[in-house]
């Protein structure tokens, strides 16, 4: 993460403003992509429990990155808005349309942007679209993705379990889920990877994916089917299109990132012999393996993100009104207050951030582990002598603002 020294007289220490403040570390770019924990590190020694970043476009914010302070956050949506629509920056005009940020932080009719009563009449909706859908049988079409995904390499006695395995099974099932085609799930992978990673093009494939999803909606207002579309087109809370299309983003997005969960679990079976060989015996249960990675490498980095409802004080630093907050969720599961030493096991402790928590946490978090829990059975199954084809300390990882991606897995097995 590099420094922007600023000056200015009249503003305190620690104040998130991009000119005219402090010495603010960058949350985006080569430099805090290349060592995005050690980041976290470095602020929480120098800030404390809150630092002030500045994200794309040199746009500012509070990084939450105490785990207290975090879940102080979460649970407290009176003092913590999801409500873009009081960010003052934007209110403000000092966030382009254009900006790369919009696509994760903008207001958006759907229940992740509402509090409230707006929230549970949405979030209703969508907690009943999901477990209809579930009881729909997930498991069934994660089995049927996985096999399906695993024939194409099983011949080969190699393969890359990022970009042949992970990177699509979720996706795929969640898009049987949503009513869309196989083929729509795997043209939808690319534009969801480019809203995370942020850049120059990030609003364009959110624009592709909202199409894509419109039409979807009006496909199945004229022909209801079995599907989490028709559900919310369907219920009694009255779901208008528009909302319909950003509840569909949403879970899509959500995917997404249970792809980047699946392929961190896997890397850790293959890089530690023991949970490997405690899973294949029986002694460890995959739901072990996937807390661990959830306390020690969420999917979704850093959260965006909450907005000041009030003026009001927060580790330390005085936060305006309209200032943006976002959750640092791998730094908060790794705040040195909850685990004084990061080696000792966490099993058995669902505590962690990584799905969030209070009114707004993941409502498909269910889904999401069902699906990794059949992705990797059905590996080791299919897969006899499965080993990492390189050296652990090779592989890489690419990071944005919000996530720290798994560039690739390659495996060898028995044919």
């Amino acid at each position: 993460m590099t420094d922007q020294t600023t000056e200015g007289p009249d503003a305190p220490r620690g104040c998130p403003v991009a000119h005219g403040g402090v010495d603010v570390a960058r949350l985006y770019g080569p430099e805090a992509a290349a060592d995005p924990y050690g980041g976290y590190e470095r602020l929480r020694k120098e800030y404390g429990s809150v630092a002030p970043v500045l994200l794309e476009g040199d746009i500012p914010a509070w990084l939450v990155l105490g785990y207290r302070d975090n879940r102080r956050v979460l649970d407290n949506p009176g003092q913590f808005s999801r409500d873009a629509r009081i960010w003052r920056d934007w209110q403000d005009g000092r966030v382009e349309a254009t900006s790369p940020l919009l696509p994760m932080l903008a207001w958006r009719p759907d229940c992740a942007s509402q509090d409230g009563e707006p929230h549970r009449r949405l979030r209703g909706a969508v907690t009943d679209g999901l477990l209809a859908a579930s009881g729909r049988g997930v498991r069934r079409h994660a089995t049927h993705f996985a096999h399906k995904q695993i024939d194409a390499f099983a011949d080969a006695g190699q393969a890359d379990l990022v970009a042949d395995f992970a990177e699509y099974l979720p996706m795929l099932v969640l898009t049987r889920i949503l009513g869309l085609t196989a083929a729509e799930g795997r043209s939808l992978v690319e534009a969801c990877a480019q809203v995370l990673k942020g850049g120059e093009d990030a609003v364009a494939h959110n624009d592709r994916i909202i199409r894509l999803l419109g039409e979807l909606t009006e496909r199945r207002r004229a022909e209801p089917g079995s599907d989490f579309t028709t559900a919310l087109l369907e219920h009694h809370a009255g779901l208008d299109t528009e909302e319909v299309v950003s509840h569909l983003r949403l879970v899509l997005i959500a995917a997404h990132t249970t792809s980047n969960l699946l392929a961190r679990v896997l890397q850790l079976l293959l890089t530690d012999t023991a949970q490997l060989s405690g899973l294949i015996s029986g002694q460890l249960n995959i739901s072990a393996v996937v807390e661990e990675v959830m306390w020690n490498s969420p999917p979704l980095a850093v959260m965006p993100g909450r907005f000041a409802a009030t003026d009001l004080e927060l580790g330390g630093h005085h936060i305006h009104e309209g200032d943006l907050l976002v959750l640092g969720l791998a730094p908060g599961n790794l705040d040195p207050e909850v685990r004084p030493d990061p080696e000792v096991s966490v099993q058995g402790n669902q505590s962690h951030l990584a799905f969030g928590a209070g009114p707004h946490e993941c409502p498909g978090q269910n889904i999401g582990q069902s699906i990794i829990e059949v992705g990797v059975d059905i590996l080791l199954h299919r897969l006899p002598g499965l080993c990492l084809a390189v050296p652990p300390e090779d592989l890489t990882s690419t990071a944005s603002a919000w996530e720290s991606r798994l560039d690739s897995l390659p495996v060898e097995f028995a044919v």
